[in-house]
């Protein structure tokens, strides 16, 4: 599943195609050498299908691949790793 997300780097944002030119994305910027995902969007027509989930799995396995250190200022995401997948906890800072 993760093998959908790609990074963007020159836009700051990992995204998964949807079909056609839909995509998901999240947001990030890089600070003090850790990933902080600030914002996620689904397009609104294909919100609540569980893309955003699967978007954000892909990231959590990205990243806990790269061994990068994650702050979640994202709501969706900070819930995704804290509440909703606890196997990401160890990710987060703050």
């Amino acid at each position: 599943m993760e093998s959908d997300i790609r990074d963007n780097l020159a836009m700051s944002r990992f995204e998964m195609p949807l079909g056609g030119s839909a995509l998901a994305v999240a947001y990030y910027k890089v600070e003090d050498g850790r990933v902080v995902l600030l914002h996620t969007e689904v397009p609104q027509e294909l919100s609540g299908l569980g893309y955003g989930s699967r978007l954000a799995h892909g990231v959590f396995e990205a990243l806990r691949r790269d061994g990068k250190r994650v702050i979640a200022k994202c709501p969706f995401m900070s819930s995704y790793a804290a509440a909703r997948h606890p196997e990401y906890a160890a990710l987060l800072d703050g």
